[in-house]
């Protein structure tokens, strides 16, 4: 893969991107992973390594990609010992090659030691999301289709790895269940099990109970569908599963009157092609689901 030149434009809004993480969100999430890590302090380092040693380390970037994670890394460090110093050499969404050295650390041996690990999961996890995003974002330039992600996150880690999709140069879907309303097959299928209602009463009874600030969508997985649901009054309707051809015709069919999602079946190999009949929005499961975490390593010198 030619990292540089599939990603660097997808990954040019470095600097600019929508939401930063705050310590609120960061603190919780790195404390528990430094007392999992070592709830009894570092057994290793307490007994290999003099308390006065001092340590030096590079992260040091073993393959190319786009940065995600320098808060959450440093985060690493400092929340075990604040007199750990630090400094990035690259922003969140910042484009890297292979054998650059995307931040540098030094401090106490024993403080960098122990933090070390687990500031590396963080940001090569948030690091391989970041670049997996922005391939997918690449192979949908030039059409109107935004990549989006889904919930499909690791538990706890959800507004790391959104933020994460944000340095790839994609787009958040809802954040959680509180936060917009989809209706998909099975509540349809509840909401109209006993005939009473049709879809289109269903949802029209759920967008006159909802507040005018609330996003109301709505699933189909047949083009017979779309109609029932647009008459609901949905903001947003997704074409799931849909053939290519089935996709053209469904957004020839709501011709503006929601914003269209297409999901399902969604890859490297079938995205450009997806994008290009004409749907608004792609939401990929991917790109936290399955991602692989970046190469990236912590080179640690130690000196007495």
């Amino acid at each position: 893969m030619n990292t540089s030149n599939t990603i660097a434009a997808s990954a040019a809004h470095t600097g600019q991107l929508s939401s930063a993480l705050t310590a609120l969100q960061i603190t919780p999430i790195v404390t528990m992973a430094l007392n999992e890590d070592a709830p009894w302090g570092d057994l290793t380092s307490q007994t290999l390594i003099p308390v006065d040693a001092r340590a030096t380390a590079g992260l040091v970037a073993r393959e190319a990609g786009v940065f995600s994670g320098g808060a959450v890394f440093a985060a690493a460090f400092t929340l075990l010992d604040p007199a750990v110093v630090f400094e990035m050499h690259v922003a969140d969404g910042a484009v890297f090659a292979k054998g650059d050295t995307l931040a540098t650390v030094s401090g106490a041996a024993r403080s960098v030691l122990q933090s070390e690990r687990v500031a590396l999961n963080f940001v090569q996890r948030l690091s391989g999301i970041a670049t997996l995003t922005a391939q997918y974002v690449a192979q949908v330039a030039g059409t109107r289709a935004r990549i989006v992600d889904t919930r499909k996150t690791t538990p706890g880690l959800r507004v790391l790895e959104r933020h994460a999709v944000r340095c790839g140069g994609g787009h958040n879907h809802r954040f959680s269940l509180s936060d917009a309303v989809m209706a998909k097959d099975n509540h349809l299928a509840v909401l109209t099990q006993d005939g009473r209602l049709s879809v289109t009463e269903a949802l029209r009874q759920v967008r006159a109970s909802l507040s005018h600030t609330t996003h109301l969508e709505a699933e189909v997985d047949r083009l017979d569908q779309i109609e029932a649901v647009l008459a609901g009054g949905v903001d947003t309707i997704m074409l799931d599963n849909f053939s290519l051809s089935d996709l053209r015709r469904g957004v020839e069919e709501v011709a503006g009157r929601a914003i269209v999602e297409a999901s399902g079946s969604v890859n490297l190999s079938t995205v450009a092609a997806i994008a290009q009949t004409g749907v608004d929005v792609i939401s990929v499961g991917a790109l936290t689901h399955s991602v692989r975490a970046l190469d990236l390593g912590l080179d640690v010198t130690v000196t007495t």
